[in-house]
């Protein structure tokens, strides 16, 4: 996309500046519980990237080897998660059972989809949005950046890619793996570094049945507790951030509706992409 088009996206639309939008709400209503507007949009070559959206619940999947693993995660993940809540509990108790819950839920979806005897893989980035507490789990490479107001722009995933991880590599290698480079005619290493046997250039992921013990579905989890001015979320598979810098990517949509946000940003890199956008 040209800057020309981008630029008359952005007139057509009137964008109204994110603390304009705020400062409005907080004078008309009591903002006891957050509203959250979304979009999303997905533009993908191999078809392997999912996303599904519940009321207080977003999530990517993005498939790899295959579909199976993605839309069995989209299908199943859910309510795993939700069956390792006790029903019990009130809403504080709720949060704080959410993170373990979240862990519990990504290795029985892990293991229910092993014992089908299938060999795709699918990274999964969930997110949860209860009231102002927003719980973040993730497996693999997709990524969930949190825009608040005043331009600080917080990442609250981790990325599994062997090649920047230093500390999943050390996990990996003393686990008994082998990480390395794909060797070719002569010698010559090229491409990620991978994890073998397998060749995954992911540390963690749901599936991949066939790449052994040290690729695990436990997930990174983050929660964290956002003022009354809100903020803003971007969720998106790693067609996005090969291509924008988390910074760039939140400079792209502000002052811009959730729907026309999440449509721009999988335009300006032209590469493999899925993106949920809320705030």
């Amino acid at each position: 996309m040209s800057q020309t088009e981008v630029s008359n996206m952005k007139q057509k639309q009137q964008p109204v500046p994110l603390g304009t939008l705020i400062g409005r709400e907080l004078r008309n209503e009591k903002l006891e519980k957050p509203t959250v507007k979304y979009g999303q949009a997905a533009l993908a070559k191999k078809g392997e990237d999912y996303f599904l959206i519940k009321l207080d619940c977003e999530r990517i999947f993005d498939g790899h080897n295959g579909i199976s693993a993605a839309i069995f995660a989209k299908e199943n993940l859910l309510n795993n998660v939700l069956s390792a809540i006790p029903q019990t509990l009130g809403r504080e108790e709720w949060l704080q059972a959410l993170p373990r819950a979240l862990v519990a839920g990504f290795v029985k979806t892990d293991i229910e989809f092993q014992q089908r005897g299938e060999t795709s893989g699918t990274t999964v980035t969930f997110v949860v949005i209860d009231g102002w507490t927003v719980t973040v789990a993730s497996v693999g490479d997709s990524r969930c950046i949190l825009d608040t107001q005043g331009g600080v722009v917080s990442l609250l995933t981790v990325d599994h890619r062997l090649e920047e991880n230093v500390e999943e590599r050390e996990r990996v290698t003393a686990s008994g793996g082998e990480v390395g480079r794909l060797n070719v005619f002569g010698g010559s290493e090229v491409g990620p570094l991978r994890c073998w046997p397998g060749g995954l250039c992911l540390s963690r992921s749901i599936g991949d049945t066939d790449v052994g013990e040290f690729i695990v579905p436990i997930p990174h989890v983050k929660q964290v507790k956002l003022s009354n001015a809100g903020g803003r979320l971007i969720i998106a598979s790693d067609g996005i951030w090969d291509a924008l810098s988390s910074d760039v990517a939140a400079q792209s949509c502000r002052g811009l509706p959730a729907e026309l946000a999440a449509k721009l940003v999988v335009k300006v890199p032209y590469h493999i992409r899925t993106c949920f956008f809320a705030n």
